[in-house]
């Protein structure tokens, strides 16, 4: 795989820590930004300053941060999300259709997704910070001979995102923010040919030349892997309307990427060489409307609703601008149509202040699925999600924060699957399936004031 440009030494270092990354939220987004967040399901985020990690929602929001401040966590996903199903074959060459068994069980591993902040309050009216964390993932994968892996047997998006931000005190009422996004990302997809291949070739009508074409059982039909780099912006603001009551607003660009690098696989070089082509991946825009209400002196509630233009990403083609084409000779491949539609998440959490030293945190959220049922594809089951949060925070010294955070998340309601391939013109293969699972979250932080 080739890169573009080289990674920056911190941005290799957080690859390094792991962050192929399965699906927990809306298409591939990752909401995970800090631990103290998660224990309140990431309710009121953008007008809520807790620590340095308000920024990867809301620049606008390092004005309520005082003095140097860095935070450092990670959050461990541990999902087991399922798609039980049956693969159909259907082709003249048989006398009737052939129903299979196709389950896919545990499709996404586990993962640890960490994070880094930094604020430092120059004057009374301007705060800047610094940002590493990740708003995008995805990791599905399933053995090269299993019923189903000719719709795929992986797909992987791995992004890092260094952002830099600014923040403006206008009044006592009013901060502005912004920053610019700076954004790493590889991503990876593949179809291998399943185990019962072998049988079609086995069949006694099938043609000699037609059955010499079948590639073996488990080998590749499809695999691309490519890289890029991309640059965004975001920006925010916050109305304090009175001493208990806050409102923020935050908008975060959609980044460009074209995932450069190389296909190979039975369908693109046969036995030759690795075919250099790349994938226009767009990181879509996401925004946040935000709440948080100080109810009483030791009791605050907040709430957000977030959207994603996930209608952004309708399909996957890769092209080969190159002179060396693959073994079909075309300019460019449909590898996956998705055709997702704009996602909306709604939350609702709590913050009790139980002692000076320890705050105690809970929350629920809806997310709803990014893609519609006629639409899901085996490879992302994106499915509607509830959210069950609980988290804490316990000051160990006047400068020092510990946080904790515990999510719970499960499939909500019917998520069917329903797709339909050809097979080299020679039959028609249908899986029929649904995805269903749920997600554990854990996520711990520590914050430091100097």
């Amino acid at each position: 795989m080739t890169q573009k440009f080289k990674l920056t030494l911190v941005t290799a270092a957080l690859v390094g820590m792991g962050v192929q990354l399965p699906v927990q939220a809306a298409g591939f987004q990752l909401a995970e930004t800090s631990a103290s967040g998660l224990g309140r399901a990431y309710a009121g985020e953008a007008a809520t300053a807790e620590n340095p990690s308000v920024q990867a929602r809301n620049p606008a929001m390092l004005s309520y941060l005082e003095g140097r401040q860095v935070s450092v966590g990670a959050v461990y996903v541990m999902p087991e999300v399922n798609t039980p199903g049956n693969i159909t074959i259907d082709s003249p060459l048989l006398p009737q259709s052939i129903t299979m068994d196709a389950n896919v069980d545990d499709v996404a591993n586990n993962a640890v997704i960490p994070n880094f902040y930094y604020s430092s309050q120059l004057n009374d009216r301007w705060t800047w910070g610094l940002a590493l964390n990740s708003n995008y993932g995805l990791e599905t994968e399933l053995p090269a001979s299993h019923a189903a892996a000719i719709f795929g047997d992986k797909t992987s998006v791995t992004t890092v995102e260094l952002n830099t931000n600014i923040a403006y005190k206008i009044d006592r009422h009013f901060t502005v923010g912004g920053g610019m996004r700076f954004v790493y990302g590889e991503g990876e997809i593949g179809a291998t040919a399943p185990a019962w291949i072998d049988s079609v070739r086995a069949l006694p009508n099938l043609p000699a030349t037609i059955a010499a074409q079948l590639p073996a059982s488990g080998s590749e039909l499809k695999h691309l892997k490519g890289d890029d780099f991309g640059m965004g912006w975001r920006a925010g603001a916050s109305w304090q309307i009175d001493d208990n009551n806050r409102i923020g607003l935050a908008y975060s660009s959609k980044v460009k990427l074209d995932l450069d690098g190389h296909a190979d696989g039975a369908l693109y070089s046969g036995a030759g060489a690795k075919v250099p082509g790349y994938i226009p991946l767009e990181l879509p825009a996401f925004a946040e409307l935000a709440s948080y209400h100080q109810i009483t002196d030791n009791f605050a509630l907040h709430a957000s609703i977030n959207w994603t233009d996930w209608s952004t990403f309708d399909e996957l083609v890769v092209y080969f601008p190159h002179e060396q084409k693959p073994v079909t000779g075309v300019d460019s491949d449909l590898v996956k149509a998705e055709n997702f539609k704009d996602n909306w998440r709604y939350s609702l959490g709590g913050t009790y202040q139980a002692t000076k030293a320890l705050t105690l945190r809970a929350g629920v959220a809806l997310d709803k699925t990014a893609v519609a049922d006629e639409n899901r594809t085996i490879t992302i089951p994106d499915s509607d999600r509830l959210w069950f949060s609980l988290g804490a925070g316990y000051a160990l010294t006047d400068a020092m924060t510990v946080d904790l955070g515990v999510t719970y998340i499960e499939a909500h309601g019917d998520s069917p699957i329903n797709e339909t391939q050809s097979m080299l013109n020679l039959a028609q293969v249908t899986y029929q399936g649904e995805a269903t699972g749920h997600v554990w979250l854990a996520g711990l932080q520590l914050t430091y004031k100097m």
